[in-house]
């Protein structure tokens, strides 16, 4: 690197640190867009759901349900359909079970009639979810530490590459079609600049979401190294409160509750719980349905009511967080958008769609650039050949993966043992095959191959949805459940992208490159 200028020093930044994390930043792009739909996924892949139809009532046939079957339980919650995700689930905690997200009963019920769905075994979106920043069979720390890491040499990549291209604005309109290096030039400039604010900010605002594991020191030296207080306190939690000595007593009326509670929250509620019910100390706490406040991280209010009387207990105080919590809450809000309504999602996905490409660009452009040297030589390098192989494997393979994960999620039996594990292990296996497959092909067949397997592989899961009657797209359609109709939709026109670059590569004859002469040496430019 001696002799190299500043923007020379940072064009061979942005190539090696793109190249050598840029398979795990594209698998953790592609999932973490896709994230921005988990509750649309899960939906989606939960087809005893498609039936049902919310209705004004779901709170109450709910409230039959844990009346019927856990009326001395030590709490009672319901979590309430909403225009993402229609699922009317209840859960309960017997008396002296420990109270958390994974204990107690769960029964999912028909949103309309109340009676108990079997609604089969499904990580759904969350696996997707989980998987773009915690990975998959390995602790949770390692992995988030590892995803920490890739994602900052995310943001040295993005500002390296801006600092490279001193004409990336101006080469942002122009696009070379069939002129190899620079037309894969072009989409990698022309996908970086569309959506650059959005990279920049998602991949900063990942950072900050970790950044108490990532640089906890200022944290652990304040509260002597027990950052379970630190949350504790940052989340508003204080001691939990003696239970209260208690007689049995009939439970207040939930619709006056709801309807002040829809009355004040234009979402309306989102969950109702319920501690210690049927007794003279029963409390019900209502949820709103999501936050639209930036500053407040989307942070939903709560309200407080005596579940004998009604009386309300508490009302929400609006909070003005410190300036420092209010950055890190307006970026970890943007980076979770759940806040947003489905016009800023869907701008949001197609960002990280853009972003997703510019990562697989890069790759492409790495391999592409050196092609004319492989050419001189005669020979395919080991190194060269490497990324050629986790090219096809990830950019290619994880789609195919993906696919393969909803197509088992149609296909394993509902009621099969250990289900959920191996709609995983469908998505791992697929991939598995889709790195060593081209191993044993060229790069262009094995391109070719994979594309065409991702098209099928999407295309037959609408199909697939026509053989349910309340899953298929014409029937959707019909009732205009534009949560399902979507899905198919996209996986139509996921297949259709996928067909048309394997179409395209079909018809691509490589140039063949004549030999030229000898000429005098030229001054070595830098190899990006």
């Amino acid at each position: 690197m001696n002799g190299m200028g500043f923007r020379q020093s940072n064009a061979w930044l942005h190539t090696w640190v793109g190249l050598l994390l840029g398979w795990l930043l594209y698998a953790v792009f592609l999932t973490g867009t896709l994230s921005f739909f988990q509750d649309e996924i899960s939906y989606w892949m939960k087809p005893e759901l498609h039936a049902a139809t919310p209705g004004p009532q779901s709170a109450q046939l709910a409230l039959q349900q844990l009346q019927r079957r856990a009326p001395d339980a030590q709490l009672w919650q319901i979590d309430l359909p909403d225009e993402r995700d229609p699922e009317l689930q209840i859960q309960w905690f017997a008396p002296g079970e420990h109270i958390g997200k994974r204990g107690g009963e769960r029964l999912t019920l028909d949103a309309a009639s109340g009676e108990p769905l079997q609604v089969r075994e499904t990580r759904g979106g969350g696996f997707l979810y989980r998987f773009h920043f915690e990975l998959y069979a390995m602790p949770r720390q390692a992995a988030r530490w590892i995803v920490g890491i890739a994602t900052f040499v995310m943001l040295v990549a993005i500002v390296s590459g801006v600092v490279t291209h001193k004409k990336i604005f101006k080469d942002f309109f122009t696009f070379r079609p069939a002129k190899g290096q620079r037309s894969w030039l072009d989409a990698h400039n022309a996908t970086a600049v569309l959506a650059l604010p959005f990279h920049f900010m998602i991949t900063y605002s990942g950072l900050l979401l970790l950044m108490f594991m990532l640089m906890p020191w200022g944290v652990q030296s304040q509260y002597q190294g027990n950052m379970q207080a630190f949350f504790g306190e940052l989340r508003s939690r204080g001691e939990p409160v003696a239970e209260a000595a208690s007689e049995p007593a009939a439970l207040t009326l939930l619709a006056p509750l709801l309807a002040e509670a829809n009355a004040r929250w234009e979402r309306g509620v989102a969950s109702i719980r319920i501690t210690r019910p049927n007794t003279t100390a029963a409390q019900v706490e209502l949820r709103e349905q999501g936050g639209d406040s930036l500053l407040q991280r989307g942070g939903a209010e709560r309200l407080l009511f005596d579940g004998v009387s009604g009386e309300a207990l508490t009302q929400p105080v609006e909070q003005t967080p410190a300036v420092a919590s209010a950055v890190y809450n307006v970026f970890s809000s943007l980076h979770l958008i759940r806040f947003a309504g489905p016009p800023l999602r869907w701008l949001f996905f197609v960002s990280g769609l853009l972003g997703t490409a510019m990562i697989a660009t890069g790759l492409v452009l790495w391999v592409v650039k050196r092609l004319p040297q492989r050419i001189k030589a005669g020979r395919t390098p080991l190194g060269h050949r490497l990324v050629e192989v986790l090219n096809v494997g990830t950019i290619a393979g994880l789609p195919c993966a993906i696919a393969a994960y909803f197509l088992a999620n149609r296909l394993l039996p509902a009621q099969m043992p250990g289900r959920l594990d191996w709609e995983i292990n469908v998505f791992f296996l697929v991939w598995a095959l889709c790195l060593l497959h081209p191993l044993l092909r060229t790069a262009r067949q094995a391109w070719l191959e994979q594309l065409a397997l991702g098209a099928l592989l999407f295309a037959s899961l609408p199909l697939i949805g026509l053989l349910s009657a309340h899953s298929g797209l014409f029937s959707s359609l019909g009732r205009a459940d534009w949560l399902l109709a979507g899905m198919d939709l996209t996986l139509l026109a996921t297949a259709a992208a996928l067909a048309f670059a394997a179409w395209k590569l079909a018809r691509h004859q490589p140039p063949v490159r004549a030999a030229r002469p000898r000429s005098a040496p030229r001054r070595q430019e830098v190899a990006l």
